[in-house]
């Protein structure tokens, strides 16, 4: 299957038709999402906005694999499985565990997502990859990634960015996806899409003058933000 096709309910939206605020509000991981596929305008809106973000030098030293086809979409999801396999091994199992003995729900629910996410990483609609050479900190093509992400929620499409495919099976990956070896590129995100199962809703976070300091490490700032500036 292309990139063409209509989302539920002809769910396509302008890129004006959403206040910049919102956006920023409530772009958070939508991990579980329908099988309806991406329309192709959508997909073309969140590419050519992560072409305008800002990279290192203005180099554009990027490339991105955006991925609907029913086989490579079940081949990436059995690498994600398999990825995300390591990640609760080598990574998440202790937290796993005194989550589940101490009856920590919120880090049960989060885990929970991600899981659903790795079970079901072969129905997802549509996967973007995003590549890049040139950067040694890696952190050049992150400002494109975002800027898809946002994008797409303008459409009503949950996104969810995730690097464990590049961290444990970035061989696997990069072959599959034809990815040129030799030629320095590096897989530095992948993102699922989807228009998600659950409701959009604010990001729920710490206040941020509890992780905020004013001019030197652990000087408190001089203000706080007790509730969030913008409620929807």
């Amino acid at each position: 299957m292309g990139l063409n096709g209509g989302g539920p309910g002809n769910r396509l939206f302008t890129l004006g038709s959403m206040d910049l605020t919102h956006a920023l509000y409530t772009t958070r991981a939508m991990r579980r999402v329908l099988t309806d596929p991406i329309p192709t305008e959508v997909v073309q809106s969140m590419l050519d906005a992560a072409i305008r973000a800002p990279s290192g030098g203005n180099a554009q030293n990027w490339r991105f694999v955006a991925v609907t086809d029913p086989e490579v979409r079940s081949a990436v999801g059995t690498l994600y499985q398999d990825a995300f396999a390591i990640l609760l091994e080598r990574v998440y199992g202790k937290a796993l565990e005194k989550a589940r003995q101490e009856n920590d729900q919120g880090t049960l629910r989060i885990i929970s997502s991600a899981q659903w996410l790795a079970d079901n990483a072969s129905q997802v609609p549509l996967w973007l990859f995003f590549y890049a050479r040139g950067d040694p900190s890696g952190a050049s093509i992150y400002p494109a990634v975002w800027s898809a992400m946002l994008a797409a929620r303008g459409h009503e499409v949950g996104t969810c960015l995730t690097t464990i495919l590049g961290e444990f099976k970035a061989e696997e990956t990069d072959e599959l996806l034809g990815v040129p070896p030799g030629r320095g590129w590096k897989q530095a995100a992948a993102v699922s899409c989807g228009y998600p199962k659950g409701r959009w809703g604010l990001a729920q976070r710490s206040p941020v003058h509890e992780v905020a300091y004013a001019d030197r490490w652990n000087n408190p700032v001089s203000w706080r933000v007790d509730e969030p500036l913008w409620d929807g």
